[in-house]
């Protein structure tokens, strides 16, 4: 009877943000004040086929990116890859690995990668370009640490340089993420809380010359994308043949509005994934999907997950990840 009623509320949550805008359209006129955009774009496929609700699922090594306390959510070390197609001809990466150490402490390492192919520079008096060339790419390096402090609470901190690129400008700076992870003692309920991309503000140094021939070397500084998210997640299925993971996520970022997402992964005996997710009070996007297959193969379970998702009037965006995880030894 409580999955049911679970399920229940999870509905009605998400009709009530639908129809009577519980999470009404405010924050909008934040739209645009935050630097640093390539740090709130998802990774893996995994979590971007369940519509990112994944700060209270990141049981894989993509909580180096979700919520660093879910390394606490597994025993294995491993490494994970992840290629994101982004929009307009943009490339997305992701690299992470993890490693256990004293049974309830482990260490991982992030890196974030978009980048975009040489482009030609264009004048007023020259469109069709000067013969010259420049290149945008943000970088990412995080650092993380989590500790289980309970077998039901666990916490995780990350540090992580970012660095962007464009053209003869460079914007560098350091973010904290923080995480919290906690299994109510209710069934198999979790819930968790994070703020990501925490921060001082960064401004681009460098110098540019103008159209006229001037030059400006003083830029406005702007703060990181900082979100904070609260999620909830439940199994209403879980036996050695079928289990559903359901997810339910509220977002708070600093420069937009706070939008609410669900999400969903089904699993056949622990083989083949399908998931599912929606985005409710996102202007730019609505829904998403993705597949998954996970197999032993020699000394590592390896998986294999793809996703797509929405963005509406700007196509498709699709993702594939490899995840590889080290047997443990018997």
């Amino acid at each position: 009877m409580k999955k049911y009623i679970y399920i229940l509320l999870a509905l009605l949550l998400a009709e009530a943000v639908s129809y009577s805008q519980l999470i009404p359209q405010l924050g909008n006129q934040r739209a645009g004040t935050s630097s640093l955009q390539f740090l709130k774009i998802g990774v893996g496929g995994r979590a971007t086929g369940m519509g990112e609700t994944f700060v209270a699922v990141s049981n894989d090594i993509t909580a180096l990116y979700w919520n660093p306390a879910g390394l606490m959510q597994f025993e294995e070390n491993g490494v994970h890859f992840s290629h994101n197609e982004w929009l307009v001809d943009l490339n997305h990466e992701f690299f992470g690995g993890v490693y256990r150490f004293g049974g309830n402490n482990a260490i991982g390492l992030s890196v974030i990668a978009l980048h975009t192919p040489a482009m030609q520079k264009t004048t007023e008096f020259q469109p069709g370009g000067t013969g010259e060339y420049f290149k945008y790419g943000d970088l990412g390096i995080g650092l993380t640490f989590a500790r289980k402090l309970t077998q039901q609470f666990s916490f995780g901190l990350t540090v992580r340089y970012v660095e962007e690129t464009l053209a003869e400008l460079k914007m560098r700076g350091f973010m904290f993420d923080l995480g919290t992870y906690y299994w109510t003692g209710l069934s198999n309920t979790r819930f968790a809380v994070t703020i990501s991309n925490f921060g001082p503000q960064v401004k681009p140094s460098g110098s540019v010359t103008t159209s006229t021939g001037g030059t400006v070397s003083e830029f406005q500084a702007f703060p990181p994308p900082t979100m904070f998210r609260i999620g909830f997640a439940y199994d209403p299925i879980d036996n050695s043949t079928n289990k559903l993971t359901t997810s339910i996520q509220l977002n708070h970022p600093n420069d937009n509005a706070e939008n609410l997402n669900i999400g969903a992964e089904y699993s056949y005996k622990n083989f083949l994934f399908l998931r599912a997710g929606y985005k409710f009070n996102v202007e730019s996007e609505n829904y998403s999907g993705g597949i998954g297959l996970r197999a032993p193969i020699s000394f590592t379970t390896a998986s294999l997950d793809y996703s797509i998702a929405n963005f509406k009037d700007l196509g498709f965006t699709h993702r594939l990840s490899v995840n590889l995880l080290l047997n443990k030894k018997k």
